[in-house]
């Protein structure tokens, strides 16, 4: 599959031919779920936590004698029925990560990239290096058409370019080690370098 490679000022700089078994593959959607899911339950935070009966810093005295006051049988004030008790079944601080075989999680990389081949939002762009000045960023991906992308740059960002286009609303820039399933679909557009390819290939080959 050969693709045109664009300039940051929207120049031709020849072409490339990606790798059908990386950009070539059809896509399935019950793969990316699977990969996506994976990867919002493995960063959900699980912080939420009540306490417990066994938690609650209350007297362990018996409120009052088991016999004789026509009440309930009640032994602890931290039992959950009570006012200022333990919360039941409440929740405790875990972890909502699930595990996914690594060959399955490539694959979803390989699928990913493959849709956005696929649907034409794929960009190759020569090189990602900037001025440094956000507006001339701002320029420069207005006449590549960017609105809503996802860059990825090779092993080393260009400090001036990642500086310039952070501040980009729903623009993120990424080195190649970041590169993940959760943010190539949900941006529109997903623009590489260069280098960007040559290391899936490297990666995947």
């Amino acid at each position: 599959m050969d693709i045109a490679i664009k300039t940051l000022a929207g120049g031709d700089a020849g072409s490339v031919t990606l790798a059908d078994e990386i950009f070539g593959l059809e896509p399935r959607e019950d793969i990316l779920q699977r990969m996506v899911r994976y990867q919002l339950a493995k960063r959900q935070q699980g912080t939420h936590q009540t306490l417990g009966r066994a938690e609650i810093a209350r007297t362990g005295a018996k409120l009052y004698k088991q016999k004789g006051t026509g009440r309930a049988r009640h032994g602890s004030a931290r039992a959950p029925q009570f006012r200022g008790g333990g919360k039941a079944h409440g929740p405790v601080s875990r972890s909502h990560a699930h595990d996914l075989p690594k060959k399955l999680r490539a694959l979803a990389l390989r699928h990913a990239l493959s849709s956005k081949a696929k649907s034409g939002g794929l960009i190759v762009v020569d090189d990602l290096v900037s001025e440094g000045k956000t507006k001339a960023v701002v320029a420069q991906f207005a006449g590549l058409g960017l609105t809503n992308a996802l860059i990825i740059g090779g092993a080393q960002l260009n400090e001036n370019f990642a500086r310039s286009a952070r501040n980009i609303p729903n623009i993120d820039v990424l080195p190649i080690q970041g590169i993940n399933v959760y943010d190539i679909l949900r941006r529109q557009t997903l623009v590489l370098s260069k280098a960007a390819v040559e290391a899936l290939e490297e990666r995947f080959k």
